[in-house]
């Protein structure tokens, strides 16, 4: 390694440090995928099913198995939204190595208490992430723990290089790979694989519009730094690379698009829906990609990296509704109901009749346009489509105790 840059024979000696501590993560192929994209075919990389729920375990165990003794007495810190501290924990616990990890305020918790499930202490510090990591690595200067960053670290970026050494063994006749882009790590290793195997092999990186850092440090050849980010997807919700992940980045990414939140539930369901697979919205961020109008993808072989499922149930269950209601297959509506709560029985037969899904059936709090004689009920339905479920509203309308107040509730 020199200048920051790592090469193929970095990312095997990786390979070779880790095989007995991470999966060999399935690739599934998606028929579905391909038609609606309109890829000659579409290879799901899942290292959501990885061991720790990411990809991050094996950056983290590569860097950390090459400390020293007296390294691994000291400990380790590191600053993470979530991912990274999961591998980091993991690799401390197969190491024998005490680790901290400093998480910001708006980590999940469903995150932070698999974290500790792996045996690390965890210090929850600052609003937002980057003042976790200020104050790790204040800490670590103060207590001789060795600083294991999530990215932009040669020994990191080789062990996630690894992602691209089990593509070419698992797809050989790759065209175009999709990885996403927090601060750059995962997308380097991988690029680095790739185009010294094939520099026809098109890496393109992707990112929330509200976190679109990496387009224009790489149109622009220099880092690109966001004043704050906005988006759903936390995992990938960085404001820059930095020198090491930019270095390797600028050399080996073909392009960079962003990808909307609404688009990123969409995935997440469709993930969900046809490939049966749990997808946090970083992990699922490449699929948006690549079923956007944006992305050309005719005809190409595509990988799309799969990075991560550490999910909140809860929320899961909410992006999943956003993607439905994205694919026009679920409605909510505001229902004016007489005879409350006998009309019960006839909503929900009315609905199933209708072959359709009643998900929510529950009184509304009255508001000041509310009928003082009729009862507010919210109702969220799921369908076929648009068409389906306007004529289920249309046969719930039509029964003699109800009317279709409002739909499209927010």
């Amino acid at each position: 390694m020199s200048d920051g840059r790592i090469s193929r024979a970095d990312v095997e000696a990786a390979r070779d440090r880790i095989a007995d501590v991470v999966h060999r993560t399935p690739l599934d192929t998606s028929r579905t995928f391909a038609e609606l994209s309109g890829a000659a075919s579409v290879g799901l990389k899942l290292e959501n099913v990885q061991r720790a729920g990411s990809f991050k375990i094996r950056g983290a165990y590569n860097r950390m198995a090459q400390l020293s003794e007296s390294e691994r007495e000291a400990g380790v810190i590191a600053s993470s939204a979530g991912n990274h501290a999961q591998g980091v924990a993991l690799a401390g616990d197969l190491l024998g190595i005490e680790t901290t990890i400093v998480v910001p305020e708006v980590t999940p918790a469903a995150k932070i208490e698999a974290t500790r499930g792996y045996g690390a202490e965890v210090i929850v510090e600052g609003e937002i992430y980057e003042r976790s990591y200020e104050y790790a690595l204040e800490r670590a200067a103060e207590t001789g723990e060795t600083f294991v960053h999530p990215f932009d670290d040669e020994a990191i970026i080789a062990g996630q290089g690894t992602v691209g050494l089990e593509l070419l063994e698992q797809y050989p006749a790759l065209d175009t790979v999709l990885v996403a882009i927090g601060g750059g790590g995962l997308i380097s290793g991988i690029g680095t694989v790739l185009k010294a195997a094939d520099p026809g092999i098109r890496v393109v990186g992707v990112q929330p519009e509200g976190a679109l850092h990496a387009k224009p440090a790489l149109e622009n050849d220099r880092i690109h730094e966001l004043a704050d980010v906005d988006t759903v997807a936390e995992g990938i919700a960085d404001t820059r690379m930095l020198e090491t992940t930019f270095a390797n980045a600028r050399e080996v990414v073909d392009d960079v698009v962003g990808v909307t939140d609404r688009e990123l539930a969409t995935a997440v369901t469709l993930l969900a829906e046809r490939a049966k697979t749990v997808a946090e919205t970083a992990g699922a961020a490449p699929l948006a990609a690549a079923l956007s109008e944006e992305t050309a993808l005719e005809d190409e072989r595509v990988a799309v990296v799969v990075s991560g499922g550490n999910v909140d149930l809860t929320e899961h269950a909410e992006l999943t509704r956003a993607g439905l209601q994205n694919l026009g297959r679920y409605a909510e509506a505001r229902l004016a109901v007489a005879g409350w709560p006998t009309t019960v029985g006839d909503l929900v037969e009315t609905v199933e009749s209708a072959g359709a899904e009643l998900d929510v059936l529950e009184r509304a709090r009255r508001g000041p346009d509310d009928h003082p004689n009729r009862v507010p009920v919210t109702v969220g339905l799921e369908g076929s489509g648009p068409e389906h479920l306007d004529s289920v509203l249309e046969s719930l309308a039509a029964l003699e105790d109800v009317s279709v107040v409002e739909r499209g509730l927010e």
